[in-house]
C-alpha cells in the first residue's frame, strides 16, 4: 500500500484546478441576496425549542439550491454533501463538527416552502431586488410555454396517473404533464412573471398571467394569434403593437407575404420578430436542460409549481445578478 501524502489533505495539493462545479457554485455565492430570501423564509421557519435545534435556515436554503441545480432527490443531495466537497463548502457544513441534515430534513424544509408558496415569494423578490438595482423592462414582452413531462404509467401504488396532470397533443405527439409559461422582457430576457398549468391548458389562455400592463410591444408564437386573443390584449396592455406570427391554417397555407412578415424587422434595435422571440427560449434550455427540470418529480402541481418559480428566481438571479453586487457588466 502507497503511503499517504500530505496532498491527499486538503490545501497541499500540487495538481489542483477548479471545475465547473466549483465556479459555478463560488459565483452563485456572491450573486445570491441571502439576506433577503432568509427574511422571506424566517417567519415560518420552525424556532428553538424544546427539542432538537434546527438547522439553521441560510443553510437549508443553501442545501435546497443545491440539489435544485444539480437535479438531486432528497436522498441524493445528502449522499452527494457526503461525497463533493464542493457542495459542503457552499452550503458550509463541516464533517469535523456535524453531520450534513438527513433527507427528511430536506423534505420538510421544502414541504415548508411549498406550503407557505415561498417559492413564488422568491421569484417576486428576485424581480423586485433586479428593479430596484438597476434594471429595466424594456416595454416589450414575449410569451411562450414549454412542456415538462410527468409520468404516464399506472404501474404505482394508486394504480393511475397524477390527477392533476394532463395530456396534449403538439405536432403528432401526445405528451402527458404541466406547461410551464413565461413572460420574458424582449431586451434583457429577464423573465417577469410565470405560471403554471396542466398541459392540456391552452398558452394563449395565460397571457393575462404574463403581462404587466405597460407593454408597448407583444411577442409570441402563432399559438398566440387569433380574435379572442387580440381583444384580451387590447383590454390588458391596450398599447401593446401585437407582433406575434401569422399561422398557417387548414387549407389556408402562410403566403410568401406571411412569411416575409414573420420575419420582418421590428423596427427597434433588437433585431427580427425571430430573434426577439429566442430571448424566451434560454430561460427553458437552462431550467430543462442544464438543472434537468425537463420531469416532474413531484405528484401535483402545486409542488412542481413551487420548484419552477425558484428555479425562475435562482435563473434570474445567475443572468442578472451583478446589479445586485454593484459589479459592472464586461463591455
Amino acid at each position: 500500500m502507497k503511503q499517504i501524502t500530505l496532498a491527499a489533505t486538503k490545501g497541499f495539493e500540487k495538481h489542483l484546478r477548479a471545475t465547473r462545479k466549483a465556479e459555478f457554485l463560488a459565483r452563485m455565492e456572491s450573486l445570491m441576496p441571502w439576506a433577503e430570501f432568509c427574511a422571506l423564509i424566517e417567519p415560518h421557519y420552525p424556532k428553538v425549542g424544546n427539542g432538537r435545534p434546527p438547522v439553521g435556515l441560510e443553510r437549508m436554503l443553501r442545501m435546497y439550491f443545491v440539489a435544485n441545480w444539480f437535479n438531486l432527490a432528497d436522498e441524493a443531495c445528502e449522499d452527494a454533501l457526503y461525497d463533493v466537497p464542493v457542495f459542503r463548502e457552499f452550503c458550509r457544513f463541516d464533517l469535523g463538527r456535524e453531520r450534513i441534515p438527513d433527507s427528511t430534513t430536506l423534505l420538510n424544509f421544502r414541504h415548508l416552502l411549498e406550503e407557505h408558496n415561498l417559492g413564488a415569494a422568491l421569484f417576486a423578490k428576485v424581480g423586485e431586488l433586479l428593479l430596484t438595482n438597476g434594471i429595466k423592462l424594456s416595454g416589450g414582452t414575449i410569451v411562450d410555454a414549454t412542456l415538462i413531462a410527468a409520468p404516464p404509467s399506472t404501474k404505482n401504488q394508486d394504480k393511475s396517473r397524477d390527477p392533476e396532470m394532463h395530456q396534449t397533443k403538439k405536432g403528432n405527439e401526445w405528451y402527458f404533464g404541466m406547461k410551464l409559461h413565461i413572460g420574458a422582457d424582449s431586451a434583457t430576457g429577464l423573465v417577469h412573471s410565470a405560471s403554471v398549468t396542466a398541459a392540456n391548458v391552452h398558452d394563449s389562455h395565460e397571457v393575462p398571467n404574463l403581462l404587466h400592463g405597460n407593454e408597448t410591444r407583444f411577442y409570441g408564437d402563432s399559438a398566440y394569434r387569433g380574435k379572442a386573443q387580440r381583444e384580451r390584449l387590447k383590454r390588458i396592455a391596450p398599447k401593446a403593437k401585437d407582433f406575434t406570427n401569422k399561422r398557417a391554417y387548414r387549407n389556408c397555407p402562410l403566403t410568401e407575404a406571411d412569411k416575409a412578415t414573420n420575419r420582418r424587422p421590428t423596427g427597434i434595435s433588437f433585431g427580427h420578430k425571430s430573434s426577439v422571440r429566442s430571448k424566451v427560449e434560454h430561460p427553458f434550455l437552462t431550467i430543462k436542460r442544464l438543472w434537468g427540470f425537463a420531469k416532474v418529480r413531484y405528484r401535483g402541481l402545486a409542488k412542481n409549481a413551487n420548484r419552477a418559480f425558484a428555479m425562475l428566481a435562482m435563473l434570474n438571479i445567475s443572468k442578472w445578478g451583478r446589479s445586485l453586487t454593484g459589479e459592472v457588466r464586461p463591455a
